[in-house]
């Protein structure tokens, strides 16, 4: 392609430590940038490398110990969203996404929220529920006596779901409660379906191995219990006890005005009541809370499936997000949802990058990081609706995806920016076209 790139003003010095609402973020290169995180987070000198480095932060033999089969590695972007306050602090928020306009849509949320104090965020507390399935235990009638006999057993029970974790134990943590549920009658016997259920408080950990674990070791004492068979002795992904909740005042001012606000409450009206659009509403909320769970080394699809379990926990599927006015005409903003994430064990535990994310995000707990993860969330959600009801969704994600197609069509460094704009302005992008504009036509 003959020509020069078309001039851009020059980059912004790298930030100072001590803030997320980093000016103009996105116009630094990646090694100023790396240094903005850096100080913000306080990183060393390695931990900065390792940010800096390639490769994703494991080799083909840390994969080959992750995962059967390996044959690679698969990398995605790691990006940060910027502006972010919650609960007082400032916060960097590490996502990892191949989605255009997902860091920039959170980023431009918090900033709105930031106007309005921040986020404001809670979590439960870090307890998983496993579930004993008992089959064989005799028919429905018969489940009084059964729910009777597993309660006067449920100090042995926890004590044999409690051996399988001296750490936990030596904490004051672990196995806590134990509770029956009859299901409807199932089996060609008409057997009741009675299931035993392990209240575990896992503490910062996600919570999965060691709670399966604890069911296995309890299910002897529960068949001898119930006078049935453990079948299936696994965690429930449902975690409603660990649910966190974010909230945030947008100023009408900084959404744009009072029409502003009404067409976005509108539009959160339209994702309540009809589950066609509540299911891309909630889809587009997932995109920050995917993004930061996976950057944070957490199970994303146990995330998501609890995610909208959840919207449908009244019969319905609905918004996860809810949306208000107050009495000054501000936007007023909040999503709950059961996150069972964690700083310890699991991929968080063996991820340098995740380790790495971790510390740059400042959670110094489980809950603190559902906390960020419930916040960006609903940044993410705040983002997508405004766009929709003002500009439109496709200009921020049309210019990103030019880039894209641009440099998919072969555009070198010097190309991509010149070869994308070409494409938004006529309005025509689309990887035929910047392969024309490259091939000079």
């Amino acid at each position: 392609m003959s020509g020069t790139a078309a001039a851009r003003p020059p980059p912004p010095p790298p930030p100072a430590a001590g803030g997320s609402a980093i000016p103009r973020f996105y116009e630094l290169d990646r090694a100023a940038r790396v240094r903005a995180v850096a100080a913000f987070a306080g990183l060393t000198a390695e931990e900065e490398a390792l940010l800096a480095g390639r490769g994703g932060g494991i080799s083909f033999e840390d994969a080959d110990r992750m995962v059967e089969n390996a044959v690679g590695t698969f990398s995605l972007p790691l990006a940060v969203a910027t502006n972010f306050r919650i609960n007082g602090r400032d916060v960097l928020v590490p996502m990892v996404t191949e989605e255009p306009s997902v860091v920039a849509a959170a980023s431009k949320g918090a900033k709105a929220a930031r106007a309005g104090g921040g986020f404001s965020a809670s979590a439960g507390e870090p307890v998983c529920t496993g579930q004993i399935q008992v089959v064989g235990a005799g028919p429905p009638s018969s489940f009084p006596d059964a729910a009777a006999r597993v309660r006067e057993a449920s100090p042995e029970i926890l004590e044999a779901a409690n051996a399988r974790s001296g750490t936990l134990s030596g904490m004051g943590r672990g196995a806590r409660s134990v509770s029956c549920r009859m299901l409807r009658p199932g089996g060609e016997e008409g057997d009741m379906a009675l299931v035993v259920e392990l209240e575990v408080d896992v503490a910062d950990a996600m919570g999965a191995n060691v709670t399966n674990s604890m069911c296995e070791a309890a299910a002897p004492v529960v068949e001898r219990a119930a006078g049935g068979r453990a079948l299936l002795r696994i965690l429930s992904n449902y975690s409603t006890a660990r649910t966190a909740r974010a909230e945030a005042v947008f100023p009408r001012g900084e959404v744009g005005g009072a029409a502003v606000v009404d067409d976005m409450l509108r539009a959160y009206r339209f994702a309540r009541d009809d589950v066609y659009r509540a299911v891309t509403h909630n889809k587009g909320v997932m995109n920050g809370c995917a993004a930061a769970a996976a950057a944070a080394g957490q199970d994303g699809r146990a995330v998501e499936a609890a995610a909208h379990a959840y919207a449908a926990r009244g019969g319905a599927y609905r918004s996860l997000t809810e949306w208000s006015a107050d009495g000054e005409g501000n936007l007023v903003g909040s999503l709950e949802i059961p996150l069972a994430v964690g700083t310890v064990g699991g991929v968080a535990g063996v991820h340098p990058l995740a380790r790495l994310c971790l510390r740059i995000l400042g959670a110094s707990s489980s809950r603190e990081l559902a906390c960020a993860i419930a916040s960006a969330g609903l940044a993410q959600n705040y983002a997508a609706m405004r766009a929709l009801c003002t500009e439109g969704i496709q200009r921020g994600h049309m210019r990103l995806h030019a880039r894209n197609l641009a440099a998919a069509a072969g555009a070198r460094s010097s190309e991509i920016d010149r070869t994308a704009e070409a494409m938004i302005r006529e309005g025509r992008i689309s990887l035929a076209r910047a392969a024309e504009i490259l091939g000079g036509a």
